[in-house]
């Protein structure tokens, strides 16, 4: 029987300073998928037209159609500017099937959460972007899973022995294949953005 292969999360937590809130999905599809070298690479992933109808009021800023790229750059000044991070929630998974579906993913190493927290000292919340993220967060700091477009309040150890707390949001899943508009889930993360601060 064929050994399952482990694959390793192809991307680096994207930790601007000042970094205020870290979204973190589960795993990238795979690599013949993506449009970039970013997180959320799809070019038919939502997330970066969310991004762009939010603060750009265009959501097609950081799309190509005719090449269909997407500016990884752009998208990373855009974060830098608002104070937004990007991680994961999972380091190393299994694909069960040879897709990017999330139920089709066997998580073997989750994110080493009080580490990525020590990073970003000035965070104050996780905003997990899946069902499957929202779980892992929630198994690891022994809490409930939030209700869509909500919060819980949750502690960690650090590794200090200090503990830290933060707002773990759950957002809509972004995929194509999640059955809501573009516009609902504009509007979630719109919420939220508000609700930490980060837009008016």
């Amino acid at each position: 029987m064929e050994t399952p292969k482990i694959e390793h999360h192809p991307f680096t937590p994207f930790l601007p300073e000042g970094c205020r809130i870290v979204m973190c999905g589960t795993f990238p599809p795979k690599r013949d998928k993506w449009a970039m070298d970013f997180f959320y690479p799809n070019y038919y992933n939502d997330m970066w037209r969310i991004f762009g109808s939010i603060f750009f009021d265009d959501k097609d800023r950081f799309f190509n159609p005719a090449t269909k790229k997407v500016n990884a750059e752009a998208i990373k000044e855009m974060l830098t500017s608002h104070k937004i991070g990007v991680g994961e929630t999972a380091t190393e998974v299994i694909r069960t099937k040879d897709n990017a579906s999330d139920k089709f993913l066997q998580i073997v190493t989750p994110v080493n959460l009080p580490r990525l927290l020590a990073k970003v000292p000035e965070c104050t919340a996780i905003v997990t972007t899946g069902a499957k993220a929202a779980s892992v967060i929630a198994e690891l700091t022994g809490t409930a899973v939030p209700k869509m477009g909500e919060f819980i309040d949750c502690k960690i150890l650090m590794p200090d022995g200090s503990e830290r707390t933060f707002r773990h949001w759950r957002m809509p899943s972004t995929s194509k294949a999640y059955p809501m508009s573009l516009q609902n889930k504009t509007s979630y993360y719109r919420a939220m953005l508000v609700s930490e601060g980060l837009l008016q």
